[in-house]
């Protein structure tokens, strides 16, 4: 593996409602447009080395969308996700799912189960499939159950203790925040924005994003790191000269 390549990342897939109405389609055309993208994505961060892929598809912010249209969105992820399982089984892809359980329909809880019992053998990569999920919700739930034990003890209460940190963090669709996505995991992730909506981020933008953070590391690693009577050890950063 290439010096500086991103393990670890986390994606923002945003824009997929957006990509539709540009379009004359109908909302649901992005929702299944995002979701060949999302399949065709994991099987290219095999390739370009990435180890976990944590996807955000459904916050517990989106419960406040029309009725309808959360309806299409449940209905879409049973449909894809029970659709999906034997390509990920012969694509080496684990699959888990973060997020709150409760309230989701039971038949999108028994595909997801199926999802993660028929995949569990796989190594190639992890793909973290985050529904009604939100980070608040993450650190909150946690800490209701948590007693004791430091950071270590606390993560373990956390919906996917055995996910990594995200090193990188890519946001689609314009857009300039995080949006409740892996407060606790991400605080320390690189983050890119990119103008590309959900459903157009393909494998070039991908690859490109991973090549900028590796030079963000290579330019991090090369600058001059200051000492002085205030830090001692060398914890402040310089940027390089021009």
């Amino acid at each position: 593996m290439r010096q500086h390549a991103v393990r670890y990342v986390a994606l923002i897939a945003d824009g997929s409602r957006r990509w539709a109405h540009t379009r004359g389609l109908p909302v649901r055309a992005g929702h299944e447009a995002a979701a060949d993208t999302l399949r065709e994505r994991v099987l290219d961060a095999v390739e370009l080395g990435v180890r976990e892929l944590t996807a955000y598809s459904f916050s517990t912010e989106n419960w406040a969308r029309p009725r309808s249209e959360v309806d299409s969105l449940l209905d879409l992820f049973v449909r894809r996700i029970g659709r999906e399982i034997p390509r990920l089984r012969h694509e080496g892809v684990r699959m888990r799912f973060v997020g709150r359980r409760e309230g989701l329909p039971g038949e999108l809880v028994r595909v997801m189960h199926a999802a993660e019992e028929q995949t569990s053998g796989n190594t190639a990569i992890t793909l973290f499939f985050a529904v009604n999920y939100g980070g608040r919700a993450d650190i909150l739930d946690a800490a209701r159950r948590y007693r004791g034990g430091g950071e270590e003890g606390f993560r373990a209460l956390l919906y996917a203790p055995d996910m990594h940190d995200p090193e990188l963090i890519i946001r689609t669709g314009r857009e300039r925040r995080l949006s409740n996505f892996l407060l606790w995991q991400g605080a320390d992730a690189e983050l890119i924005f990119r103008e590309e909506l959900w459903p157009e981020f393909s494998r070039a933008a991908f690859a490109e994003s991973l090549a900028t953070f590796a030079d963000r590391r290579r330019r991090e690693a090369a600058r001059p790191v200051a000492t002085s009577a205030r830090y001692p050890f060398g914890a402040m950063a310089l940027p390089s000269p021009q």
